[in-house]
């Protein structure tokens, strides 16, 4: 069985997307596919249609039950998808993982000890993985047979991409399993000068690391994700379906390429290669002022970089919009992160299964009873607004009591407890 952990610990890269859309498409061929959710804003199950109030136990629960001495089989709590997908759950319990397995011995190792216990039941398990390098990305990495790294074809995705493989690069010292690691375009907008122009530029310093499928940027894909289907049950004659179907056939080709060509063994001394070639590759397509977008992006660049609705339903949650909403705030749906708009910084998060989100940081003495987040209609989507003077602020989200950094915003700084608080400016 192949394990394929899709990772990119910057939000909006499409990471959801692709993990929902390869299993689906790997299904679609005849393979036994598993999904794994590792990521406790449950995109998985959104983006699948299944009822977040009927889960009643989730990955979490799988994971830390060895440690409790009461062993929950993986096969316990899937989710049948189609004939040959099946999907284990996340749960916003998985926030609290980290914590919940300090001290315990092999805590790295969890996922791969449950996953090992399934045998050849399936042909491929795809992982996807939070948007933040931690105990649960680390999991995935541990099961890992390959690693998908996606890429959204715009320079602050760049950043974040020299960034993330610097990081894994440095946390997978350990890993000395063999595991290969790719680079996927996605999210490419060929009417954009600068998504050719890095396309192009990652295209030559990644060479035979990078998949040759692009996913290109489609609507169908996010209607789909909106109606909780896989694209290639929504509309199966999509560009977006064809770009899933050669993704899922090079995956399935590599496998004999595999056994005919020479692989770095250490996932470690890929990482570290590749994360060279993305920081020439950085700097090689700085971006003149020109090119950036305009409207709530530009405002959004001038924050921190605020990434694309990836899972979110759409559809549900301009109906749930007031008939009054002003024209920013049905833009800013289009957005989840930090953004400035005007003179105000305005947060928007996507937790559908929490019950308080709260914004806590140096503004507000990181006290947060003082600064609620307010929910959107029912569609899990909560947002912010304030006005600050002209700074830098940093900030962490409270989710139902659980500390954590904004998953939507790729700057970060390390705190005085070892944690990772987000970091925005008002310019």
């Amino acid at each position: 069985m192949r394990t394929i952990a899709v990772v990119n610990q910057k939000g909006g890269c499409g990471k959801t997307t692709i993990a929902i859309n390869l299993a689906s498409a790997l299904a679609g061929v005849g393979k036994k596919v598993l999904l794994v959710d590792m990521d406790p804003q449950s995109h998985c199950a959104v983006g699948l249609a299944v009822p977040e109030e009927q889960i009643e136990q989730s990955i979490y629960d799988v994971l830390i039950s060895k440690s409790r001495n009461e062993p929950i089989r993986l096969t316990e709590i899937l989710w049948q998808i189609s004939d040959g997908l099946e999907l284990a759950p996340a749960s916003i319990d998985l926030s609290a993982f980290e914590q919940q397995m300090a001290g315990i011995t092999d805590r790295e190792s969890c996922l791969r000890d449950v996953i090992a216990e399934l045998g050849e039941r399936y042909d491929y398990t795809v992982i996807d993985c939070p948007p933040a390098v931690g105990l649960l990305t680390f999991n995935a990495l541990r099961s890992a047979t390959d690693v998908i790294v996606p890429v959204e074809t715009g320079y602050f995705a760049l950043h974040g991409l020299s960034k993330q493989l610097e990081t894994l690069s440095i946390l997978c010292k350990r890993s000395k399993q063999k595991v290969n690691v790719k680079v996927l375009a996605s999210m490419y907008d060929i009417r954009t000068k600068m998504a050719r122009e890095i396309l192009a530029e990652l295209k030559a310093k990644f060479a035979d690391r990078m998949f040759k499928t692009i996913v290109n940027f489609n609507t169908k894909i996010k209607e789909a994700a909106s109606f909780g289907q896989p694209i290639n049950e929504y509309d199966p004659a999509s560009k977006g379906q064809r770009d899933f179907q050669s993704l899922a056939q090079e995956v399935i080709g590599a496998e004999s390429g595999l056994q005919s060509r020479e692989i770095v063994n250490s996932l470690a001394e890929q990482l570290e290669s590749i994360s060279s070639s993305a920081a020439d590759l950085l700097e090689a397509t700085k971006p003149t002022s020109e090119e950036f977008p305009r409207g709530p992006q530009e405002s959004s660049i001038k924050a921190t970089s605020a990434s694309s609705v990836e899972l979110g339903p759409n559809a549900q949650r301009q109906a749930d919009k007031p008939q009054g909403s002003a024209d920013i705030d049905a833009k800013l749906s289009e957005y989840y992160g930090v953004n400035q708009i005007e003179d105000a910084l305005v947060f928007v998060t996507l937790y559908p299964r929490a019950q308080n989100v709260n914004l806590a940081g140096d503004f507000n003495n990181w006290e947060s009873e003082k600064t609620p987040m307010q929910r959107v209609g029912h569609s899990g989507v909560w947002q912010t607004k304030l006005k600050l003077p002209q700074g830098i602020y940093r900030y962490r989200l409270v989710v139902d009591g659980q500390w954590q950094q904004d998953p939507y915003n790729e700057i970060t700084e390390l705190n005085p407890f070892g944690e990772f608080n987000s970091v925005t400016e008002v310019k």
